[in-house]
């Protein structure tokens, strides 16, 4: 039965080591398992040899390319490996008369994947690109060529629609999760270990130390003689309000130890400034692109420190472009500090007023009160202090009170926003929402007068407080 198969076109692969043979069988001994080929390709090269004799033990795979007309018709042209058993020892086919035959070297058909022959060819349009003519049932040349090409049709797996639902109760969400977790715990090394409880977070934003550190204290100021109320700042820091008597003494030892008037008239309006810019918009308002809408600003004060303040406030703000209305009264005399704040004043281009009538007309953007004092409560009395508090209220511009003093009475102006120096005083719900600046008292002055004190302010100077 080996001579069959003379003259057949065969590819040998014989491993990475000798490589792949294409030849013309020339003969095949089934006593000495070898087949040879004449005219033999090796890796794509001709051979400098006519002939090359293959024993079955090198031979891994045999593919029949060309079986000559009348010989095997059925057999197929895909890839015939050869089988690794003992019945496939050799290397010559086995032809379909021969079933009942026991050949020593059986090359049986490589199947395809569906089980497909090569008589299932895919269906033409045209009868003429196969070769036929007409009704698909000629036969030649390009009909062989588009068996070959399209015989093996479309997969019959594509009929069936994909499961997606059972795909997906397939997957286990849990334990996949359950693997990351591990995989995480298993990189962070030490701090995987310990109880669930114990065990640190494996990521940390950018405001954690991953260093672990002493328990913070919260309280870390305390007065002699707490007032009645307690603030508490954006990181949970309490402040502790205090009497008005305190506060005084609180001024007086800075002052004895070179904190003089001057220097916290400055450092107040530097302070008092830099929020009130803030609240007219920052950056967003403060631009060079945006000078034909320069914010208004009108700053009432009276005849003491806490007008001094109000001033020294109006010129900062006057020197970053804010169109800043001064009122003040007429006084026939006047403090010393007072007097050089509107010296200061006069040289940035504000304008000052003695007169309610000479303010705005219209609403401004922000409106600054600093006509009360701590001390002399009488100045409510006065037609010039009633009148500027009813413009105030009357205008529907927001208000920040400076210095604002505790009082039983209710405040004269309704204020949104009120700035405590140092250390708050107890204010009421009408002084609006709450902020402390830092005026530069050192720590052992704060010591001189029983407080123990650590600067809640952080890296800033402003800090907004919140009712404890």
């Amino acid at each position: 039965m080996s001579a069959d198969w003379l003259g057949s076109l065969v590819s040998i692969n014989c491993g990475a080591t000798l490589g792949v043979y294409q030849g013309e069988v020339s003969s095949v001994d089934q006593a000495s398992q070898t087949i040879s080929l004449r005219q033999p390709f090796h890796n794509g090269v001709k051979c400098p040899v006519p002939e090359v004799t293959f024993s079955a033990m090198d031979i891994r795979e045999l593919k029949i390319l060309e079986i000559p007309n009348g010989i095997c018709t059925n057999s197929s042209s895909q890839g015939v490996p050869v089988d690794p058993g003992p019945a496939s020892s050799g290397c010559s086919g086995r032809s379909p008369g021969a079933a009942g035959s026991s050949a020593p070297m059986a090359v049986p058909r490589k199947a395809s994947a569906n089980n497909r022959t090569l008589n299932q060819a895919t269906p033409k349009k045209n009868g003429v690109k196969n070769g036929g003519g007409g009704g698909g049932g000629g036969g030649g040349p390009m009909k062989t060529k588009d068996d070959e090409c399209f015989g093996d049709g479309v997969d019959q797996g594509l009929d069936t629609d994909f499961d997606f639902e059972g795909n997906l109760a397939l997957f286990d969400k849990a334990a996949v999760f359950s693997q990351m977790d591990m995989t995480e715990r298993r990189g962070n090394g030490a701090r995987s270990r310990g109880t669930p409880g114990e065990r640190t977070p494996s990521r940390y934003r950018h405001d954690e130390n991953i260093l672990e550190a002493k328990p913070i204290v919260y309280r870390q100021i305390t007065v002699p003689q707490a007032g009645n109320k307690e603030y508490c700042t954006d990181s949970g820091l309490v402040v502790p309000s205090v009497s008005y008597e305190l506060h005084k003494r609180l001024l007086l030892a800075a002052e004895r130890q070179g904190l003089s008037l001057e220097r916290r008239l400055e450092m107040t309006g530097v302070c008092a400034s830099q929020m009130a810019l803030t609240l007219l918009g920052g950056p967003n308002r403060l631009t060079p692109k945006n000078v034909h809408q320069r914010p208004a600003v009108a700053l009432l004060c009276g005849p003491h420190v806490q007008g001094a303040q109000g001033i020294s406030c109006g010129r900062h703000l006057a020197n970053h472009e804010v169109e800043v209305v001064l009122f003040l009264p007429n006084f026939v005399k006047m403090l010393e500090s007072l007097t050089n704040e509107l010296t200061l004043f006069s040289r940035t281009g504000g304008k000052q007023v003695s007169s309610i009538k000479d303010l705005p007309d219209g609403p401004v953007d922000l409106v600054i009160n600093c006509l009360d004092c701590h001390e002399n409560t009488f100045l409510r009395d006065q037609p010039w202090y009633r009148a500027a508090a009813d413009w105030a209220n009357q205008n529907r511009a927001p208000v920040l009170s400076i210095d604002p003093p505790v009082s039983g009475q209710e405040q004269a102006v309704e204020a949104k926003w009120s700035l405590s120096l140092g250390l708050p005083l107890p204010l009421a719900e009408s002084a609006g929402r709450v902020y402390l600046c830092d005026i530069g008292i050192p720590r052992q002055v704060f010591q001189e007068v029983d407080v123990k004190y650590r600067s809640p302010f952080g890296c800033k100077f402003v800090i907004p407080l919140h009712s404890a």
